[in-house]
């Protein structure tokens, strides 16, 4: 489930009927009065018998101690519930009076709620809206008049699920890649995420595609279907302050260049209107905002680095302004990454990542209607489900949660850990319809060493890692993990709350190198990609577990991927 946008001019002048035509005021144009006021009303969701709808007001006039908005509509709508206004309805016309937090609307100053409807039939966006008993969108009364042309794009053809009813791009390097493995032919036409993990990626970079060459290739492979195409936004200034083997080309304080270098050009290029009818799927900045919550301040997992990136803020401008400029385009799903139950599932971190994620998703211009969901487990390994035991299960009297495996986390899986936690980021003020994505590229623990029932119930530690399918030294090992296979394939729609599982990171392609690897593309050298390394307090101080011989973050790892495919759980045929 995820929310889709109807993306309509802010400043429009009417829009006729089910059509969704709109005509633009511009405010500044010679002859052209001021527009009082502007409304923004967009259709996030719809299906059989009801839909869901976003409205942002702007106030052009003097300010406001209190609000009233209406509108009426042309069909059998009906508003069923809503939020951030109270909302009431008498026959067709609608009301959206204030609630007493956002009651003050400045010159200038805009408000934003949402509401259920249902309806049967057409569900025309209304034509009019009085703001106060003034009608917005259209001018004040001067000479000229609303006489720019139609939206060329009019409403956008966003779906809910945008992996619902397509096929998903096959990376042609990656597939090359897996093919040349012994065995690779089997998981070779799988569909993988593109990773932009540097400026030069955008247009290509060692005798790689640019983003433009896998968009043309994305629209040869897409036919007369739908196709969805997955690119990992991975660029921000000071990027991964906790893990070296994966920072990047950017300073801390440099987010302007992050701002016009990167994302900007990514958006320039993903508005080209001969992508237009492409599902492009965004994974927003992994392992950033995670960071600012479990690894600052005076834990004792605390890392200088995020510190300094918790302070300028650039984390959480960066990922605002990612949102907002490619929101802004009709058929771009943002995805924003969310980490995994075994960095975020502890109570103390749970909800304060909720809470720093809405502050990004409502910064540099954003809004949470350019979230269209979020992803867990990218580029990790946490299992996808823990079949062998619960979290609420005890053994010689003691819980589940105090194992030194689980230690007192709440959840045992990604499964668990995405739907739960896509529920505290709706309490946190995301829309309701947002959907989770679970990275399963490398989770699958299969092979000879995958349990087939629980421990031993000699002791709650015996019981647990008896029967843990994950079996990693500790759940905060990220780095090339010994032992991991292939998890489930990428599909859509797997399990309530989840639009689908997906091959983020593409298999084969390392985390890290085992020792320090002279590069030019800004990747250092961390321990836990050491296999002699003995650990630290973010993963308790055990083994790193990591493969020996690996090659800098991102390039090809054959030995690596010749194990996930001998663990692949299901395993291959």
């Amino acid at each position: 489930m995820s929310r889709t946008r109807t993306a309509l001019l802010a400043a429009m002048a009417l829009v006729a009927g089910a059509t969704g035509t709109a005509f633009a005021v511009d405010p500044g144009a010679a002859g052209v009065a001021a527009v009082p006021c502007t409304v923004d009303y967009k259709i996030q969701n719809q299906w059989s018998t009801g839909f869901t709808a976003a409205v942002t007001v702007t106030n052009n006039s003097a300010a406001k101690s209190s609000w009233s908005l209406k509108w009426s509509y042309a069909g059998n709508q009906k508003v069923t519930s809503g939020w951030n206004a109270k909302l009431s309805q008498s026959g067709a016309a609608v009301t959206a009076a204030n609630e007493t937090y956002n009651a003050q609307l400045a010159t200038g100053g805009s408000v934003s709620f949402g509401f259920q409807g249902s309806y049967s039939g057409s569900n025309a966006i209304p034509a009019t809206f009085t703001l106060d008993g003034v009608t917005c969108n259209v001018d004040d009364g001067g000479p000229g008049g609303p006489t720019d042309p139609p939206d060329p794009g009019g409403p956008s053809n966003r779906v809910d699920n945008p992996y619902s009813g397509a096929k998903v791009y096959v990376n042609p390097e990656w597939s090359a890649n897996a093919a040349a493995e012994p065995g690779g032919s089997r998981v070779a036409n799988q569909p993988t995420g593109v990773w932009l993990d540097r400026i030069a990626a955008i247009n290509g970079a060692g005798g790689k595609m640019g983003l433009r060459a896998h968009l043309e290739e994305a629209l040869r492979q897409k036919g007369s279907g739908e196709l969805v195409v997955q690119f990992v936004i991975y660029n921000l200034p000071g990027r991964d302050c906790s893990a070296l083997a994966s920072n990047g080309e950017l300073k801390a304080d440099e987010i302007g260049r992050y701002k016009t270098d990167y994302i900007d050009p990514i958006k320039a290029i993903l508005a080209d209107p001969k992508y237009a009818s492409l599902r492009i799927v965004t994974t927003v900045e992994i392992d950033s905002l995670p960071n600012l919550v479990t690894n600052t301040g005076s834990r004792p997992t605390a890392v200088p680095q995020c510190d300094v990136m918790k302070a300028n803020g650039n984390y959480v401008k960066g990922v605002g302004y990612a949102l907002n400029k490619l929101g802004d385009v009709p058929n771009v799903y943002n995805y924003v990454d969310a980490g995994h139950h075994g960095w975020i599932g502890w109570d103390d971190n749970f909800g304060p990542t909720a809470t720093i994620m809405k502050e990004a998703a409502t910064a540099e211009g954003a809004t949470v209607n350019d979230v269209h969901g979020f992803i867990t487990n990218t580029a990790n390994y946490s299992a996808l489900k823990e079949n062998n035991f619960t979290i609420n299960d005890t053994v010689a009297g003691k819980s589940v949660r105090e194992s030194k495996w689980v230690d007192w986390n709440r959840y045992l899986d990604e499964l668990s850990y995405a739907q739960a936690f896509r529920n505290q980021l709706v309490s946190a003020g995301f829309n309701s319809n947002i959907g989770m994505l679970i990275d399963t590229s490398r989770n699958g623990w299969g092979g000879a060493a995958r349990p087939t029932g629980p421990g031993a119930t000699t002791s709650v530690d015996t019981y647990v890692d008896g029967g843990r399918y994950d079996r990693r030294f500790n759940a905060g090992n990220w780095c090339n993990q010994s032992g991991a296979g292939l998890g489930e394939r990428p599909q859509a729609s797997p399990a309530t709350g989840i639009d689908a599982y997906v091959w983020m990171k593409p298999p084969g392609e390392s985390d890290g190198s085992s020792k320090a690897i002279p590069n030019d593309e800004g990747k250092g050298f961390d321990r836990m990609c050491d296999p002699t390394y003995t650990g630290n307090p973010r993963n308790n101080n055990n083994m790193s577990g990591a493969l020996p011989d690996a090659p800098v973050s991102g390039h090809w790892f054959s030995a690596q991927f010749r194990q996930l495919m001998q663990n692949a759980y299901p395993p291959l045929s």
